[in-house]
C-alpha cells in the first residue's frame, strides 16, 4: 500500500482511538490512566497515528545502501509484529518530548503501535506481503487481495477523516470509515476466489497438469486480476475481470479509471498467453536455467512469485535477465524488480539489476 494511504489509516485509527470532547465515566477515568497513560488532546493523537503510521515505510532508505539491500529489507523488520512493541516505544517517548508530556508517553506508545499495526496490515492484504516475524524469518506473509494502490480503499480512509473534521466532537465518522475497510477488502476476497474459479476452469478444460493457480490483484477495481495457471514449465496467464460480461472499450480521452479497467476482458474472451518460463530457445533455456539455479540468484528465487525469463542477451558480456510477473499489467509503462546475471568471456557470473533509466547496473 501506498505511504500516504498508510499515513492517513493512521490517523484514522487515533482519531477513533482519541475521546475527543466526550467524557469518560468514573471508573473508567480511574481506570484507563493505569493502563493506556492519561488522555492527550485529539489533534496529538491524530499527529501521532499520522506519523506511526507512515513510520514503517522509512526502510526505502536501504535503497541509498543498494538495490539488493532494499530488495531483501523492504516490508521487513519495521513491519515486523515482532518489533513492533520496541517502535511503539521509541514513537512513543519521542512524541512525548515534542508535545512536553512525558507523564503520556505511554498513551503515545499505544496510539503509536496501533497505527504501525494498521500499517502491516495493510501491507498484509497486499500481494508484495510482509515479514511478520522479522529478524527471526524472512518469510513473506499476504492475504494478495487489494492492489499496491487502491483509490477506494484511500477514499473510504480520507471520507472518514473529512467528516471527523467536519464533526470534531463525533468519532462516528471515523468509526464508520473504520469498518467499512474490511467490508472492502471482503468484496475484494470475493474477486479473487472467482479469479482463481476461472483460471481453475481453463486448466480443467484445456488438461493442464497444474503445480500452481494463483491470481493477482491489478487497479481500478477490485474484478481486475491477472491469473496464473503454471504447469511446472510455462506460465498460462490472462487479465480477466471477474464480474464483465462484455468488453469494455476504452480510448485515449476515457478517464484513466476506465483506460485502466478496459484490458480486463470478460472470462469468456480471455485471452491466455502461453510463457515459458525459462525461455523457447533450447541453448537460451540453457543458460536461464543456469542462472537461476545459480547459489548468487537466491536473493530472486527467494523474492519472486511468478518469476519469467525476460531476455536472454549474448555477447560481451552474455546476460541473463528475469521478472516477475507480479508486477507486470497492461498500462504499466516500466517494470521494476528485474534482475539477472552477466558474465565476460572466461569470467563467472555476477549479479546485475535492470533499470529502465539506468540501464543495467552491479548488485551488490
Amino acid at each position: 500500500m501506498d505511504t500516504l494511504t498508510h499515513a492517513l489509516s493512521g490517523a484514522l485509527l487515533a482519531r477513533v482511538l482519541g475521546r475527543g470532547t466526550v467524557a469518560p465515566t468514573q471508573a473508567a477515568a480511574r481506570r484507563e490512566p493505569r493502563i493506556f497513560g492519561p488522555p492527550v488532546a485529539v489533534w496529538q493523537a491524530v499527529a501521532v497515528g499520522l506519523t506511526a503510521a507512515a513510520f514503517p515505510d522509512g526502510d526505502v532508505v536501504l535503497k541509498w545502501v543498494s538495490d539488493l539491500a532494499y530488495l531483501r529489507g523492504h516490508r521487513g523488520v519495521t513491519h515486523s509484529l515482532l518489533m513492533l512493541p520496541l517502535w511503539a516505544a521509541l514513537l512513543g517517548a519521542l512524541a512525548s518530548l515534542a508535545f512536553r508530556r512525558r507523564d503520556a508517553w505511554r498513551r503515545y506508545s499505544w496510539l503509536a503501535a496501533a497505527s504501525i499495526a494498521i500499517h502491516i496490515a495493510g501491507d498484509w492484504i497486499t500481494q508484495f506481503g510482509t515479514m511478520l516475524l522479522a529478524p527471526l524469518s524472512d518469510e513473506r506473509f499476504g492475504l494478495g487481495s487489494i492492489f499496491i494502490i487502491d483509490l477506494v480503499l484511500t477514499g473510504i480512509i480520507a471520507t472518514g477523516l473529512l467528516g471527523s473534521a467536519l464533526l470534531p466532537r463525533s468519532r462516528l465518522p471515523a468509526l464508520a470509515a473504520l469498518a467499512l475497510l474490511p467490508a472492502w477488502v471482503g468484496v475484494s476476497l470475493v474477486g479473487k476466489q472467482e479469479a482463481l474459479q476461472i483460471a481453475r476452469d481453463y486448466a480443467k478444460r484445456h488438461g493442464i497438469a497444474v503445480e500452481r493457480v494463483d491470481a493477482a490483484p491489478r487497479p481500478a477495481s477490485p474484478f481486475n486480476w491477472t491469473v496464473f495457471v503454471f504447469d511446472g514449465r510455462e506460465y498460462h496467464v490472462a487479465h480477466v475481470n471477474t464480474r464483465r460480461s462484455e468488453p469494455l472499450v476504452a480510448s485515449a480521452d476515457d478517464n484513466i479509471i476506465r483506460r485502466f479497467s478496459a484490458p480486463y476482458a470478460p472470462a469468456h474472451l480471455a485471452r491466455w498467453e502461453r510463457l515459458p518460463k525459462f525461455g523457447d530457445g533450447t541453448a537460451e533455456a540453457a543458460l536461464a536455467r543456469e542462472v537461476w539455479e545459480h547459489p548468487e540468484f537466491g536473493f530472486f528465487r527467494w523474492f519472486a512469485m511468478f518469476p519469467l525469463v525476460y531476455a536472454v542477451e549474448r555477447g560481451e558480456p552474455t546476460c541473463v535477465w528475469y521478472r516477475d510477473l507480479r508486477f507486470v499489467f497492461p498500462g504499466r509503462s516500466s517494470e521494476p524488480f528485474r534482475f539477472g546475471m552477466c558474465r565476460a568471456d572466461g569470467g563467472g557470473w555476477a549479479r546485475y539489476a535492470l533499470d529502465s533509466i539506468a540501464g543495467r547496473a552491479a548488485v551488490r
